[in-house]
């Protein structure tokens, strides 16, 4: 396996330190990394978050950002402030039952043309969440919102999710994955500038996928790569909501950068290809 030196891991808490904690525990005792190689990049929360992590976790390195500027921005600031060559990014509402993150950087080890690579994601009941995803056509992004189209095309949401490309057990190429847990290889993160901070929650992760595609890089997913996470779908919410207002914004902002057909999804070769001022 490979050299935990390689890899740190940065987990972006805001208002969350009892699942950051919970995270941070799970990689420690699973070997994951080691206490040197953990980095909390605190949201800005303004709670009682950071004093939680210097009496839970007091040899945990922890900054704080002085303004919350969304997931993107904190990782930026996390990868700003760290050096391995491979890098695990994290959700606090996920956990390690073993140490399957030295198998994603061997495999990223052994294929220098792969940038990045998202984890299993499973249900703490273990099953399996898809995070592995199709980019997006205007119907998905409806078929997914509204449930009544959902359910007019099961078949669709099968095809959007790669469950066919996760039943091989082996890894496959991902057109994008959910930015919830994966391992990104620094050279190619700093080569396309990072994260876009213009995405103050959602659709940073699609966007991340789609410039490494568009610079020459790969995507997979690593079947058996397991990470649990607690998932609550906020971006289901109703269009009125904060949640559901600040998602259509972020697809606004990917389409404007990007191809969202109408109905077929535009696939890798489309979303790499440069739009008009782009």
């Amino acid at each position: 396996m490979s050299c935990p030196s390689k890899l740190q891991a940065i987990i972006v808490n805001f208002r969350t330190p009892k699942l950051t904690i919970r995270c941070i525990r799970s990689m420690l005792e699973h070997r994951v990394v080691d206490r040197e190689s953990v980095l909390i990049v605190d949201n800005c929360s303004g709670d009682n978050s950071v004093e939680e992590f210097r009496k839970a976790l007091p040899d945990i390195r922890t900054i704080v950002a002085d303004h919350n500027g969304g997931f993107g921005a904190g990782v930026n600031l996390g990868v700003a402030k760290t050096t391995a060559d491979y890098l695990l990014i994290l959700n606090p509402d996920t956990y390690f039952e073993f140490n399957s993150a030295a198998s994603v950087v061997d495999l990223m080890e052994r294929g220098p043309g792969v940038a990045l690579v998202g984890m299993d994601l499973v249900n703490p009941d273990g099953s399996r969440q898809y995070s592995a995803r199709r980019f997006y056509s205007v119907f998905d992004v409806l078929a997914r919102r509204v449930d009544w189209i959902g359910a007019m095309v099961p078949q669709r949401a099968e095809k959007h999710l790669m469950k066919g490309a996760w039943e091989t057990g082996e890894p496959f190429d991902a057109e994008w994955v959910m930015g919830t847990g994966f391992v990104v290889r620094r050279s190619a993160f700093e080569l396309i500038r990072g994260m876009d901070e213009r995405y103050f929650l959602y659709m940073e992760d699609v966007d991340l996928c789609a410039r490494l595609w568009r610079a020459g890089y790969k995507v997979k997913g690593m079947p058996g790569a397991k990470l649990v996470h607690d998932h609550q779908r906020s971006s289901a919410a109703g269009p009125l909501t904060f949640a559901g207002r600040t998602h259509i914004h972020s697809l606004f902002l990917f389409r404007s950068r990007f191809t969202v057909p109408l109905f077929r999804p535009p696939g890798v070769d489309k979303i790499a290809r440069r739009k008009a001022g782009n």
